[in-house]
């Protein structure tokens, strides 16, 4: 169960992952001991599963964004398994979703422009025998940016 003390660290480490035990330690009316081991706790809790930097996919050359349903013909453990196979090795998915619904995926996706996403969902996605549609949502705009875990 996490207290009020944890609920900031975390928040605080979301906003910043480089704050030092000194730092978290003042902003939590903590010592810098007690911080780092409220975070070592956190850490070897599960709770923070890892640190990442944020990169802007514009400036990589990355300019188009989108969120891509995948609909399976056919449904299994096999199928599900050759199909995360398969997303697992394109860089250019970054993150998938399973789904109750029609989809029964939902992948999103980064390429360098119109040309790539078309290569990634008519030469990738619809040449696995198992997937029966794909319907492809491009992003316009982003106005609100991934955002902290509400903790």
């Amino acid at each position: 169960m996490l207290d009020e003390t944890d609920s900031r660290l975390l928040a605080a480490l979301q906003r910043d992952a480089h704050l030092t035990a000194q730092e978290l330690g003042e902003a939590l009316n903590l010592s810098p001991s007690q911080a780092g081991r409220r975070r070592q706790r956190l850490e070897s809790e599960g709770l923070i599963t890892g640190y990442a930097a944020r990169l802007d996919p514009v400036k990589l050359g990355l300019s188009v964004q989108a969120f891509v349903q995948v609909q399976m013909a056919r449904h299994g453990t096999e199928t599900a398994t050759a199909f995360s196979r398969l997303v697992a090795t394109r860089p250019e998915v970054i993150s998938a979703w399973t789904l109750t619904g029609e989809a029964d995926y939902l992948l999103r996706v980064f390429c360098d422009d119109l040309s790539a996403l078309n290569r990634l969902i008519h030469q990738v996605l619809l040449t696995h025998p198992s997937v029966a549609r794909v319907q492809s949502q491009i992003v316009m705009d982003q106005f609100k940016p991934d955002a902290p875990l509400p903790v």
